[in-house]
């Protein structure tokens, strides 16, 4: 009996990847210019970016990182790359201006899904949201990239880049020297030189390092992926299988039906307002709002997952099919659309009544964003295509935020809460001490002691001089008007 030799077992090979999207990179090299450009934009961060400080370091190292990636490249950015390139530092820019820092989260956070848009593209819902996660599968390919491309750098290269260092060093010292001397001599000359040098005050050297090496290596990664891009829309699910007109026609009929019977019955609830409020036994306007909130949020997500549904599984072969579609689907956006409506003046009916907060008006405003949103919805049906409506959306998000920003949202709730303090003597002190610095020209109209209860911390957070790399308009401004009329004692007032 002959027994066959045993086979070599081979490793199996996984891929991270769905074949098609990434290919495999064994020959791109990294230039010297973008290692060099992604070094400088870490040296930026590192001097300039606090991530504690609301100011003007976020919009400096956004716009080292948005060089570093885009100038380095020979081909030059499309008009949507440079829109997306744009609106990700204006959104960095708004904390240069605004001290909430709720809103400093909001910004930045859309700033980089903004930012991952211009480098990977993406023109699906899938494309968009794996686009905003493919750094973070970058550090290898990263690694080997940036070595291939210093193995290749040429020996005199090598020599150039060391005389260049020495020349730097050298230039360095005869400056220190030559300026020190000068500045003893004389006064003014070493008044004028200390105006005319930037201060830069490193802290926490350790943790500025660390940071600085963490914005280069991001720099490193979004080079690359601008250069060897993934295709991220092959991730998104192929086309639905279509069924028969009668197995999605009908569900969406009846969903119609209930959702008009909904608005028919509840027209005086929806719409009722303070009358309804006041002729409702047990019904209080905290209730009246949450009600509508809740309405809005289980509505729109439901109806979003249905709409989602359908459009893979609705078949759209000939005239009737089509018109089926819009229809029904444009029935279930309008009648959402009015229970949003609802919820906004339900919302607008408690704020009125009970005062302005961050969390209230952040509510108001995402309510309103997810109308627009359904308009938008509406707009796709009609057209029977929907390959725009991710960019849209993501547009409509970034506008959105960027009048919010504009608005000044703790600035007008301080304002609305003086002036409803103003009308009705009543006022909550321990909520407006914990808004930002936004807040404070609005707060400083306020009689004694409520001002200087609304303000006590913000005067000792403005207190300290900052940094020029720190500079923040809404702080600036607080600080002048706080040393113009400073904050007394305070004492208990009444909510």
């Amino acid at each position: 009996m002959t027994i066959a030799p045993a086979q070599p077992v081979r490793p199996m090979r996984t891929r991270s990847w769905p074949r098609g999207v990434w290919r495999r990179d064994r020959t791109s090299i990294a230039p010297r210019a973008i290692v060099l450009a992604a070094v400088g934009a870490g040296l930026v961060a590192a001097l300039t970016l606090q991530i504690t400080v609301v100011g003007l370091g976020y919009v400096l190292t956004g716009s080292a990182v948005a060089v570093a990636v885009f100038a380095t490249r020979r081909v030059r950015p499309t008009a949507t790359q440079a829109v997306a390139i744009v609106t990700a530092i204006a959104l960095l820019a708004v904390l240069s201006v605004r001290g909430a820092g709720w809103l400093a989260v909001v910004c930045v956070a859309l700033s980089w899904v903004v930012g991952s848009f211009a480098v990977v593209g993406g023109r699906t819902w899938t494309g968009l949201a794996s686009g905003s996660f493919a750094l973070w599968f970058t550090p290898l390919r990263v690694i080997r990239w940036t070595r291939r491309g210093a193995s290749r750098w040429h020996s005199a290269e090598r020599v150039s880049l060391l005389r260049v260092f020495g020349v730097a060093v050298v230039s360095a010292v005869l400056l220190l020297v030559f300026g020190a001397l000068f500045a003893s001599a004389d006064a003014k000359f070493a008044e004028l030189l200390e105006q005319a040098t930037p201060s830069v005050q490193v802290s926490n050297p350790l943790g500025r390092i660390a940071l600085g090496v963490l914005v280069c290596g991001g720099t490193l990664g979004a080079a690359y992926l601008l250069r060897r891009t993934p295709r991220v829309d092959a991730l998104a699910p192929g086309p639905g299988r279509p069924v028969a007109r009668w197995e999605w026609a009908f569900p969406l009929a009846m969903l119609d039906v209930l959702f008009l019977g909904f608005v028919a019955v509840q027209l005086r609830v929806l719409f009722g307002g303070n009358r309804h409020v006041l002729t409702t036994d047990d019904l209080t306007y905290a209730e009246y709002a949450r009600q509508g909130f809740w309405q809005l949020l289980a509505v729109t997500g439901l109806t979003l997952l249905v709409i989602a549904v359908a459009i893979r599984k609705a078949a759209r072969r000939d005239t009737l099919d089509r018109t089926l579609v819009r229809v029904l689907l444009g029935l279930l956006c309008v009648l959402t659309l009015i229970i949003v409506a609802s919820a906004v003046a339900r919302m607008s009916l408690y704020e009125s009544h009970y005062g302005y907060t961050q969390l209230r008006l952040l509510v108001l405003v995402t309510e309103l964003w997810l109308g627009l949103v359904f308009v938008l919805l509406i707009v796709a049906g009609l057209r029977l295509s929907g390959r725009w409506l991710p960019g849209a959306v993501l547009g409509s998000a970034v506008c959105a935020v960027l009048l919010l920003a504009a608005v000044d949202p703790d600035a007008y709730i301080a304002h609305r809460n003086v002036e409803r303090f103003e009308q009705t003597g009543r006022i909550d002190v321990s909520y407006l001490r914990s808004l930002s610095v936004d807040a404070v020209p609005a707060l400083n109209r306020l009689p004694e002691p409520e001002r200087s209860c609304a303000l006590y911390r913000l005067q000792r957070e403005v207190a300290e001089e900052a940094e020029w790399y720190e500079y923040n308009a809404a702080r600036n401004r607080a600080r002048d008007l706080l040393s113009e009329g400073p904050v007394g004692k305070c004492e208990r007032v009444a909510s």
